[in-house]
């Protein structure tokens, strides 16, 4: 059973952002506790008294990522809005939580089977709900599309999100409200639709650089 703690203290938040980077770099499996206690500093014996098990790690970092971005989309959401504004606000919310988050984005992406058990329930649970609320929004959009049609467009939509840790550079592509107008726009348009003019970064002549070049 999983440990009921919420995260209580900096020292925790630095446990779960170090293992969140080891995840990303070494693998879930691969990575150990020792890894954790030597990268933060922290004994063998401090990081226990916050978890109880590598799993419990990956647990939190895992939780605290969907129920973050969840509870933010419902925030924004509750502002109101067309359906299409509200599944712009869901892009940006989404895409600025993990620009902020590469390393867990990475383990998000990376390790989704790793868990087991209740962690895995309780984890899965939260990425239904998650995935049922953008589904909902697409439904709301085009209520004449079929399940089979709205859940082909809703995973093609995180797909599309999810996948911005493998190339997005900050400082050298679009800023965040950029690129999720441009995400929602060819979702909702299609590539060939009518594009917003950017003007040129000051001090630069060259054409910027496209932002699907990783």
């Amino acid at each position: 059973m999983v440990d009921e703690r919420e995260p209580h203290d900096e020292k925790l938040a630095l446990i779960l952002r170090t293992a969140a980077a080891i995840f990303a770099e070494k693998g879930y499996h691969q990575a150990s506790i020792r890894d954790i206690s030597r990268a933060t500093g922290i004994s063998l014996s401090g990081l226990y008294y916050y978890v109880r098990s590598k799993e419990e790690i990956l647990f939190r970092i895992q939780e605290h990522a969907f129920s973050t971005v969840r509870e933010n989309v419902l925030r924004l959401m509750a502002e109101g809005g067309t359906p299409e504004e509200k599944l712009s606000k869901l892009v940006e919310n989404h895409l600025r939580f993990f620009v902020t988050n590469m390393q867990e984005m990475k383990v998000l992406s990376h390790e989704a089977t790793a868990l087991t058990g209740d962690a895995r329930r309780r984890v899965n649970d939260l990425k239904r709900r998650y995935t049922e609320l953008a589904m909902g929004l697409l439904r709301e959009i085009e209520p004449r599309k079929s399940p089979e049609d709205l859940r082909v467009a809703t995973f093609a939509l995180f797909g599309m999100m999810n996948w911005i840790y493998n190339w997005y550079r900050p400082g050298r592509d679009l800023q965040v409200e950029e690129l999720a107008a441009e995400m929602t726009r060819i979702f909702l348009k299609g590539f060939p639709g009518e594009s917003q003019p950017r003007d040129p970064v000051e001090g630069t002549t060259e054409p910027q650089p496209s932002i699907w070049r990783a």
